[in-house]
């Protein structure tokens, strides 16, 4: 038994140096979110949000590493069919969506100012209370689940990031008979420390 602990031990700080000796870094970041809701109901419907977490960036090796995420995002839907008016933060409604994200991505590292950035994104909705109907029926699931790919720039301890994520599943929690699904596009601003 003490054998295994003490191979555990030594495996465990062996691993520990060889992600520090590529890279451990920790930061805070926040941005824009742009967002469309797929379905009848949202048909090329943009709204306006904003996002504010943190990451930590744990380099595997030189060019690949993993960075994992905390946001609070917020959306807000609106009932604008141009992205122009969006932009001008014109027409936006009462229904807001809340959720706690949490991507888990996978960077490739070109050069050392550029990371193409691929993964999975769980979301969770914190809102429970959103709803498009006055008798208190929830309109939207609890989890969403989406694909982000994307590019990072790296200026020091700066971090400038453009993302796509598209939903894979369905968040319509009043009946199955339409399927909305979410877009966004994810614009922000990090510092790693």
């Amino acid at each position: 038994m003490k054998k295994q602990i003490i191979l555990f031990a030594f495996t465990l700080l062996a691993c520990s140096t060889g992600v520090m000796a590529q890279g451990f870094h920790i930061g805070i970041k926040g941005g824009a979110d742009i967002n469309k809701l797929d379905g009848k109901s949202f048909k090329d419907q943009f709204s306006f949000g904003y996002q504010l977490g943190g990451f930590a960036e744990i380099g595997l090796t030189p060019k690949f590493g993993i960075q994992p995420e905390v946001i609070f995002s917020q959306t807000n839907i609106d009932t604008s069919s141009t992205f122009s008016s969006v932009y001008a933060f014109n027409n936006i409604s009462h229904v807001k969506l809340q959720y706690l994200k949490i991507p888990i991505l996978l960077n490739f590292k070109p050069n050392n100012f550029v990371a193409l950035q691929l993964g999975p994104q769980f979301g969770i909705n914190l809102d429970k209370n959103s709803n498009l109907f006055t008798n208190g029926a929830n309109a939207f699931k609890t989890g969403d689940f989406s694909m982000v790919g994307g590019l990072q720039i790296e200026i020091s301890k700066l971090r400038l990031y453009g993302r796509y994520a598209i939903g894979l599943n369905n968040i319509n929690d009043i009946d199955n008979r339409e399927k909305w699904k979410t877009q966004s596009i994810q614009l922000g601003i990090g510092l790693a420390f």
